[in-house]
C-alpha cells in the first residue's frame, strides 16, 4: 500500500467515524427530546389522546368525540380510561355503537357500567368492540369471526348486503387516520366465561 493510499484510507475512516458520531449525537438529542416530551405528557396525566393535530386525518377517538351520536360511547371510553388505546397507530377497527344502541340496553345498565368499581367490566366490553386491522364492510364479508382486543372472538354474519358483527349491524363506516370506525346499531356484549 502506498503512502497516498494509506492517507486516503485513513481519511475515509475518519470521515466514517465522524459521520457515525454525528448521527449518534443527533439520535441522543432526539431521544432526550422525546423523553422530555413524554415526561411532560405523563406529568399532565393526559397521554397521546390529548395531543392536538389539525393537519392529519382524525383518529378513531377524534371521530367518536366529534359525533353527537356517540356521546355515550365516548363517556364509556373515558370511564374505562381507554382514550390512549384508540389513538394508537393501529390499524384498528372499532365497532362503535350509537347512543340509541346504548339506550336499548336494560334500564340502569349504562349508569352501572360507568361506576368506577365496574371499570374492568366496562373495559372488557369496550375492547370486545375493537379488532386489529382496517377492513371495509365489504371485506368483512370474507370472515366468519374476528379476534377482538379482549382476547375473545366475535362472530361475523352476512345477510344480503348487511354485515353483522356479534349481532350488531354495520350501518355506516368512517375511515380514520389509524383505522376505521364501523358504526353499529347494537352494543356487542362478550360471551360470559
Amino acid at each position: 500500500m502506498t503512502p497516498t493510499m494509506k492517507f486516503n484510507m485513513m481519511g475515509l475512516f475518519l470521515l466514517f467515524a465522524l459521520n457515525i458520531g454525528c448521527k449518534n449525537g443527533a439520535r441522543n438529542e432526539a431521544t432526550t427530546s422525546n423523553q422530555n416530551d413524554s415526561e411532560a405528557i405523563l406529568e399532565n396525566n393526559k397521554g397521546q389522546a390529548f395531543i392536538e393535530d389539525d393537519a392529519s386525518t382524525p383518529n378513531i377517538l377524534q371521530i367518536a368525540i366529534g359525533s353527537p351520536d356517540h356521546s355515550t360511547l365516548v363517556a364509556a371510553v373515558q370511564a374505562a380510561e381507554l382514550e390512549n388505546a384508540l389513538v394508537n397507530a393501529g390499524p384498528l377497527m372499532v365497532f362503535a355503537p350509537t347512543n340509541t344502541a346504548f339506550d336499548a340496553l336494560p334500564k340502569g345498565t349504562v349508569e352501572d357500567l360507568l361506576k368506577p368499581e365496574n371499570k374492568d367490566v366496562l373495559a372488557n366490553i369496550l375492547k370486545y368492540h375493537v379488532t386489529p386491522g382496517n377492513y371495509s364492510k365489504e371485506f368483512l364479508k370474507n370472515f366468519k369471526k374476528l379476534g377482538q382486543a379482549n382476547d375473545q372472538n366475535v362472530p361475523v354474519e352476512v345477510k344480503g348486503d348487511d354485515v353483522f358483527v356479534g349481532g350488531a349491524r354495520i350501518i355506516a363506516s368512517v375511515p380514520a387516520g389509524n383505522g376505521i370506525v364501523h358504526i353499529v346499531d347494537k352494543v356487542i356484549l362478550p360471551p360470559t366465561q
